[in-house]
C-alpha cells in the first residue's frame, strides 16, 4: 500500500496532510467562526469545516486499521472522501466534502506517464469545478472564488517544465490568500462587517497545510499546521449595518439514498423552498443542505427523491444571538504589529495577518504610530515586531504605554531585521498560549542569521576596512563585514558566511534598485550550486538603500 496508480501520492504524505489540515482547522476554528457573516451570520463555519475534516480523518484511520496486505491506497483515499461526505456539516462542510471527493477521484485516475504537478493541478481544478456545480446559486466573494483563484494558479504553475507537486500547492496556497483578502470587495456584506469570507479562510487554511507538508516550509503567517492567520478576529460592525438574516430561519441537512436522475428535480424543488442549496455526492449517496422556513417541505422533497436519513435541523436564532453578542466584544484575540521597511514588505506582513507600520529605511516610526497600531488592533494580546534596531526602543515605550490602559497585554520581540520579522510571523500561532507563542516567535527570530548588501554613500572607515563612495558593502548582523566592488560577489560571500553555521532556508528580499532582481537571481544560482540542499525563497521587497536583504534559518 505505497502509492496511487500514477505514483503521485504516497500514504505517509496523505496522512501528514490530513493530520496537518485537521489540526490547522482546529487551531483556526474560533477565528473562522468569528468571520462568519455570510450567508447566515451563525458563527459556525470554522466548526463545520473542522468537523467535516475530522470525520474524514477518522474514516481514513478506520480504513487503515482494517487494511490488509491487499488493500491499496485507492481504497483508503476513497474511504477518506466518503468519510467527508458522511460527516459533512453545514454549507461550508458540504462544499468541502465535494471538493475533497473530486480531488481524490482525479488523483486516482492518474496514469504513470502523467507528471505529478499536472495531476495535482488538475485535481485542484476539478475540486473547484465540483464546488461550483454543488451550489444552487454560486456567489463570488466566497469559498468558490478562493478555490477558483487557487486552481488557476495551480494550472499555470503545472505548465512549467520543471514544476513539481509542491510548487503547484505553493502557488495555489498563495493565490488563495490573495483571493481571500479581496473577498470584501466582491461581497458587500463582508465589506460592511469588515471581514474576509469565512469559508474562503477555511480553504486557505487547508491549502496552507498542503504547502507546509509538501515543502516543509511555512509561508509568512503560516503556523505549524500551515494556516496563515487573518488579522480580523471578529466582525467589526459599523453604524447602520444589520447582520441579522431576513431570509430562511432553519438549516436542514440530511443524507439521501437516491439515483443520479433524482438529483436535478430535488435541487429545483429545494431552490423554490429556500436558498444555500447544496447537494453533493454520487454513487447512490448524497448529502443535502438547504436554508428554508419550511422544514417539512424540505424533508418531503427528499422523500420524493429517495430515502432521507440522518436528518438535522438547526434554528438560526440561537446561533445568531450568540454571534451578535460576540461581535460587540472588544479587545479580544491576538494581533501582531510589525514595522516594515517598504510598501512591498508591508504587503508581506499584511498577507500574514499583521497590522503594519510603514517606516522606510532611515525613517524611524514614532511612539504614537506604534501605539495607535497596538490599540487600533482591538486585541487583548499584541506581539510587536520592530524589525529594526532604531525601532526597538520606540516599540518598547509604546508597549508600556498601551499596557497602562489595562486592556491589552503587549510583548516586543527583539527583531532587528526585516527577515527576522518575516521568520517570526511565520511561526505565529494564536491557538497557543500567549507566553508559548512569544517563546516560539522569539526563538525563531533569534536563530535567523541576517545580512545585507548595500552601496557606500561616502568615504568611511568600517570594521572591514576603509570604503569609498560606490563601494559594495556586505553587512552581517548589522555590521559591515566586507568591502568589494561587485554586487554579486559580495552577495555570494555574505550568503556563504551566513550559511557557514548551517541552515536549511535562505530568504532573499530584493530591493528597489534596478538591478536588484538580477542580483537576487544571481544569489539564488550561487546557492543552488554551492548549497544544493538549502531551500531559497525570494521576495520583492522594494526597500531603499539595500539591494538585497538576506536571512538564513
Amino acid at each position: 500500500m505505497e502509492t496511487v496508480p500514477g505514483g503521485s501520492l504516497s500514504l505517509p504524505v496523505v496522512l501528514r496532510f490530513v493530520d496537518t489540515a485537521t489540526d490547522a482547522l482546529a487551531a483556526a476554528r474560533e477565528e473562522i467562526d468569528a468571520l462568519n457573516v455570510y450567508p447566515i451570520p451563525d458563527g459556525d463555519t470554522g466548526t463545520n469545516m473542522f468537523l467535516t475534516m475530522s470525520a474524514a480523518r477518522e474514516t481514513l484511520r478506520a480504513a487503515l486499521q482494517e487494511a490488509t496486505s491487499e488493500t491499496d491506497l485507492a481504497t483508503v483515499l476513497r474511504a477518506f472522501a466518503r468519510g467527508a461526505l458522511l460527516g459533512a456539516r453545514g454549507n461550508s462542510g458540504v462544499i468541502l466534502s465535494q471538493m475533497l471527493g473530486a480531488l481524490v477521484e482525479r488523483i486516482l485516475r492518474a496514469k504513470p506517464s502523467e507528471p505529478n504537478a499536472l495531476v495535482m493541478a488538475e485535481a485542484i481544478d476539478e475540486a473547484t469545478v465540483a464546488s461550483y456545480a454543488a451550489v444552487g446559486s454560486p456567489v463570488e466573494g466566497t469559498i468558490l472564488t478562493v478555490a477558483r483563484a487557487a486552481a488557476d494558479a495551480a494550472l499555470v504553475t503545472a505548465q512549467r517544465p520543471d514544476a513539481r507537486a509542491r510548487d503547484v500547492f505553493a502557488s495555489a496556497a498563495h493565490a488563495a490568500r490573495v483571493a481571500l483578502a479581496a473577498t470584501p470587495t466582491q461581497l458587500q456584506v463582508l465589506a460592511d462587517a469588515g471581514v474576509v469570507d469565512a469559508g474562503g479562510r477555511g480553504l486557505s487554511v487547508i491549502l496552507d497545510a498542503a504547502e507546509r507538508v509538501l515543502t516543509g516550509r511555512r509561508s509568512p503567517g503560516g503556523e505549524p499546521g500551515g494556516a496563515a492567520r487573518t488579522r480580523i478576529p471578529v466582525p467589526q460592525l459599523t453604524p447602520g449595518v444589520d447582520l441579522s438574516p431576513d431570509g430562511p430561519s432553519y438549516e436542514v441537512m440530511f443524507l439521501l439514498d437516491a439515483g443520479d436522475e433524482a438529483i436535478p428535480p430535488l435541487r429545483a424543488a429545494l431552490g423554490e423552498l429556500g436558498d444555500s442549496v447544496v447537494v453533493v455526492g454520487g454513487g447512490g449517496l448524497w448529502n443535502v443542505h438547504v436554508h428554508t422556513d419550511d422544514v417539512g417541505a424540505a424533508v418531503e422533497a427528499g422523500i420524493a427523491a429517495g430515502r432521507p436519513h440522518r436528518i438535522r435541523v438547526t434554528h438560526f436564532a440561537d446561533q445568531l444571538a450568540h454571534s451578535t453578542g460576540r461581535a460587540e466584544v472588544t479587545n479580544v484575540g491576538r494581533a501582531v504589529v510589525a514595522v516594515a521597511a517598504s510598501p512591498a514588505i508591508k504587503g508581506l506582513f499584511e498577507e500574514a495577518g499583521a497590522f503594519v507600520v510603514l517606516a522606510e529605511v532611515g525613517s524611524r516610526p514614532s511612539t504614537e504610530m506604534l501605539l495607535n497600531a497596538i490599540t487600533g488592533s482591538a486585541a487583548a494580546e499584541v506581539v510587536v515586531l520592530p524589525n529594526d534596531p532604531d525601532s526597538l526602543r520606540v516599540a518598547e515605550i509604546a508597549a508600556r504605554m498601551a499596557e497602562e490602559s489595562g486592556k491589552v497585554r503587549v510583548a516586543v520581540i527583539r527583531t532587528v531585521a526585516q527577515v527576522q520579522g518575516l521568520a517570526a510571523i511565520a511561526v505565529h500561532e494564536p491557538g497557543r498560549s500567549f507566553d508559548a507563542d512569544i517563546l516560539e516567535m522569539t526563538a525563531t527570530a533569534r536563530h535567523v542569521r541576517h545580512g545585507a548588501v548595500t552601496i557606500a554613500a561616502r568615504q568611511a572607515m568600517t570594521m572591514a576596512g576603509p570604503c569609498e563612495p560606490g563601494d559594495v558593502l556586505g553587512v552581517i548582523a548589522g555590521d559591515f563585514a566586507l568591502v568589494g566592488s561587485d554586487l554579486a560577489d559580495v552577495a555570494a560571500t555574505v550568503t556563504d558566511r551566513l550559511l557557514g553555521g548551517g541552515g536549511e532556508l535562505v530568504t532573499l528580499v530584493a530591493g528597489a534598485a534596478a538591478d536588484a532582481a538580477q542580483l537576487a537571481a544571481s544569489c539564488v544560482d550561487h546557492i543552488r550550486r554551492t548549497h544544493p540542499h538549502v531551500d531559497v525563497v525570494v521576495y520583492d521587497g522594494g526597500q531603499d538603500r539595500y539591494p538585497l536583504l538576506i536571512g538564513v534559518e
